[in-house]
């Protein structure tokens, strides 16, 4: 017996946050029945719907995909913009980005129907690092380098420690590439870390996704991960270990 939102987790329809959603909106039935409760169990003879459509255990997949600008961390936007999905036509599994990057970042997402595994990777104890290099408006100190990297106050609190380094500066430009290593997922957050200092970010991607990076791939480019990949994406969470 399992509980019922893992399994709907299981099957790739959402995250296992995002189905305890469901569950509350009462769109799931299990034999006929809509069932509102959360923790509730079902075994694999039972009958599941989500929104009418049976629920089929799909065999987990898992990509990683170079994320362009001007696209969105959704697998579908009610103004008709590009969304992530559009970049898999072939892929006939359910998948979902682990976590989001901003319509003008680009860089490392995860996407899998695996959503057990994609509640652990997003969820803040298990401290996934994400590596990202910044392009901003003006020349940074060192001084504002160590304020970013002891952390720094935002409307939604001080952020965690960050590793962070200057990479170069263009004084005729007036312009600084600075790289960042954070572990938390906030909305927007490295930009956000940036304009509080009063810097505007002029271009942000994200280089590398716990030991995943963007090595020989383009923007729209994706690939499976391999066996092992997974492997050590499982783990990591289950140890509460950042994976780097």
């Amino acid at each position: 017996m399992e509980r019922l939102q893992k399994v709907i987790a299981q099957a790739g329809v959402a995250s296992r946050r995002k189905a305890e959603e469901l569950i509350s909106q009462g769109r799931v039935q299990v034999n006929g029945q809509t069932v509102r409760e959360q923790g509730v169990k079902v075994s694999p003879n039972d009958k599941i719907e989500v929104d009418g459509i049976p629920l089929d255990k799909e065999q987990p997949v898992y990509y990683l995909f170079y994320k362009p600008t001007g696209v969105i961390s959704s697998v579908k936007d009610d103004k008709g913009r590009k969304v992530v999905t559009d970049f898999f036509p072939n892929v006939e599994a359910r998948i979902f980005p682990v976590g989001r990057l901003d319509y003008e970042t680009s860089g490392a997402l995860l996407l899998t129907n695996d959503g057990d595994l994609a509640n652990k990777l997003m969820h803040p104890r298990y401290k996934i690092d994400k590596h990202y290099v910044a392009k901003i408006k003006g020349l940074i100190t060192k001084e504002e380098v160590r304020k970013l990297a002891r952390g720094i106050e935002l409307e939604d609190g001080k952020t965690a420690p960050a590793i962070v380094k200057i990479e170069s500066v263009d004084r005729k430009k007036g312009t600084s590439v600075i790289s960042l290593t954070i572990h938390e997922g906030r909305n927007r957050q490295v930009r956000r870390m940036f304009e509080a200092l009063g810097y505007e970010v002029q271009k942000l991607k994200r280089e590398r996704y716990g030991f995943l990076d963007l090595k020989s791939m383009s923007p729209g480019d994706y690939r499976e991960l391999k066996p092992y990949e997974v492997k050590q994406l499982k783990v990591a969470p289950l140890n509460g270990n950042s994976v780097t």
